[in-house]
């Protein structure tokens, strides 16, 4: 969740850490920090609040120097606060470590700690490090001090650390908190994701877990944290460009990536689908495939927007290959007693490819035997390389934290998915082309929809001093329903509840009045004449509707107060048609309240810690 970003090299450091901080500022953060070794010691500035407020702090200040690091926070032990924000110092001022993760035993290790005579300025878990560092470099050299030091931690990290007796290099490891490595030409960058470091070069390593590395300006090595054995990581390409993490003439990335939505539904389905539109390929799986003729059950784990996806997931694969499917969110899976065997396929989907909680029910599901796949965004990521199979949905860079582009090629890749399963469960020839034969038709009807945003700007200005909303679906669309509610409370912090529409009635009807306005998804599908008496329901209460309908349907105006309109689809697609005029007026309500919506507040963009 927090931010990282080290540079070693023959540049000055700092423009390149400011840079690399503004690039991470979507993961969400309270405060950040830099230092910097200026060839005698190591010079720091903290603050809490924006990184404007960091530059500012920077100006003036002795921080010429060409090994650095730099950090943005998002506080989980102790409140957003100066002191508190990274990087966090030794006694002696000589070691410098920045830290992404949770260190679950930092209460114990502290009390042993200040029993030695270490004092501790901040309220942090992440500054234990530092002191356990100094504690191990009386006798041993830096790395070996960090090896030592990290051998009494439990919990998560991503540490990067410099040592003013050591100034030629950087020390980073990695246990369930990202790291990527940036291989220039005579200088090194290491960072949280690629965002940070794409300016300066493609060429990356990922760190995996439980390894250090020793990272010069012009070497690299990296070992084993648990045996000191040497490993050889590939150097891999970043497969987008600067450019994609720009905004491209929009106000707000947020935008930029609903409007995107028509490209990334046609990259997430490039190369699947065959020429006779019976059949897709997903060469992901392949390393699977033998396992899955005796796959007789599926469960699919994910938090927030994925979760979402995942439900929707559900219904395609149970509808299209006949196999029972359950939905379980990330963070309560492992602490249930899952019953999973070698006939079992668990599902993955992450953004990120980095979240903890879905890590950590990964990992579980492997250790009960199961057959993994994943479904991730980021090239690279710990769950794409820890699953025995998976595709990415190539969404491209979602900078914004409330997730978009992401969600609908999930949606679009499970799909395919669902299809792949289909044909392997004897699903016909016909049903699939009627399936895929709609589904290349998607990106076109998404830009149409895309085509009504004025039209939603103005419904979301009669809506943007509302103080709570309620969203229903049925069937496809109950979890669009769920998504359309966490898009609005995300960015706009209105409360918005989600929920089946046949469920208004066992409690949610009674908070209905003319001040409660009800999203209905009420396109032409199989739970269509339910969602029209659902809506009855609520108008002779005094409910205020708006509706998410099919083109053409001119009955339902007469029924409610708004309209917007999406193009006719088959059932199983209508979830990813009709979430984006949803995205649309969570915005525009958002911005006309003022909202940061690409950084809302307390949210950060990859959860990577519990």
């Amino acid at each position: 969740m927090c931010g990282i970003i080290g540079y070693i090299g023959s540049k000055q450091a700092v423009p390149i850490l400011i840079d690399g901080l503004k690039r991470l500022e979507y993961r969400g953060y309270d405060s950040a920090g830099v230092v910097i070794y200026n060839g005698q010691n190591l010079n720091n500035v903290k603050t809490k609040g924006k990184i404007s407020q960091l530059v500012d702090c920077v100006q003036g200040k002795n921080l010429s120097g060409t090994v650095g690091l730099a950090h943005t926070r998002w506080a989980t032990h102790g409140a957003p606060s100066e002191i508190n924000a990274h990087p966090h110092f030794d006694c002696s001022g000589r070691i410098a470590v920045v830290h992404n993760g949770i260190i679950e035993n930092f209460s114990t290790l502290k009390k042993a700690l200040q029993s030695e005579g270490h004092k501790f300025k901040s309220e942090t878990d992440s500054e234990i490090l530092a002191h356990l560092i100094e504690k191990y470099n009386k006798d041993n050299d830096f790395e070996t001090s960090v090896r030592l030091a990290l051998g009494q931690v439990e919990g998560a990290y991503g540490i990067v650390a410099i040592c003013s007796d050591e100034p030629d290099k950087i020390i980073a490891a990695r246990k369930g908190s990202p790291l990527v490595i940036g291989v220039g030409t005579d200088e090194y960058l290491i960072a949280s994701d690629a965002s940070a470091i794409v300016s300066h070069t493609k060429d990356v390593i990922y760190l995996d877990d439980n390894e250090i590395a020793t990272i010069r300006s012009n070497s690299h090595q990296i070992t084993n944290l648990l045996n000191s054995n040497g490993i050889l990581k590939k150097v891999e390409k970043v497969d987008w460009d600067l450019d994609q993490i720009e905004k491209g003439g929009f106000d707000t990335f947020m935008l930029k990536e609903i409007f995107e939505q028509p490209e990334s539904i046609i990259n997430a389905l490039r190369g699947r689908i065959m020429s006779d539109l019976t059949r897709v390929k997903l060469g992901g799986i392949e390393p699977i495939e033998d396992k899955l003729s005796d796959i007789n059950r599926i469960i699919i784990i994910s938090c927030g927007t994925s979760w979402h996806a995942g439900l929707v997931g559900e219904f395609l694969i149970e509808e299209l290959a006949k196999i029972p499917v359950e939905v379980e969110y990330a963070s309560e899976f492992r602490y249930r007693k899952p019953i999973i065997d070698k006939h079992c396929l668990v599902i993955v989907i992450s953004q990120s490819g980095e979240t903890a909680d879905t890590l950590a029910a990964l990992q579980l599901a492997k250790q009960k035997g199961a057959t993994t796949f994943g479904i991730c965004n980021v090239v690279g990521s710990t769950i794409a390389r820890e699953v025995d199979a998976g595709t990415y949905v190539h969404a491209g860079p979602e900078i914004g934290v409330a997730s978009t582009k992401a969600f609908t090629t999930q949606l679009s890749v499970l799909v395919l998915l669902a299809l792949y399963l289909g044909k392997l469960k004897n699903l016909s020839n016909q049903k699939a082309k009627d399936v895929i034969s709609e589904l290349v038709k998607v990106p076109k009807q998404v830009k149409q929809i895309l085509n009504y945003n004025e039209q939603i700007k103005a419904l979301a200005k009669q809506f943007s001093q509302t103080n709570n909303f309620l969203y229903l679906g049925r069937g496809y669309n109950f979890p669009v329903a769920l998504e359309g509610a966490l898009k609005l409370k995300e960015i706009s912090y209105i409360h918005a509840e989600g929920y089946p529409a046949a469920e208004m009635k066992h409690g949610p009807i009674a908070l209905i009045d003319k001040d409660m306005p009800v999203v209905f998804i009420a396109t032409k599908d199989g739970t269509y004449e339910k969602v029209v008496s659902n809506i009855l329901e609520v108008k002779a209460r005094d409910g205020v509707v708006i509706a998410i309908a099919t083109q053409g349907d001119s009955e339902i105006k007469d029924i409610v107060d708004h309209v917007i309109y999406v193009p006719k689809t088959i059932d199983c697609l209508t979830p990813i048609l009709n979430v984006v005029p949803l995205q649309l007026l969570a915005y525009h309500i958002a911005t006309l309240k003022g909202r940061d919506v690409d950084k809302p507040r307390n949210l950060a963009k990859s959860v990577t810690v519990e």
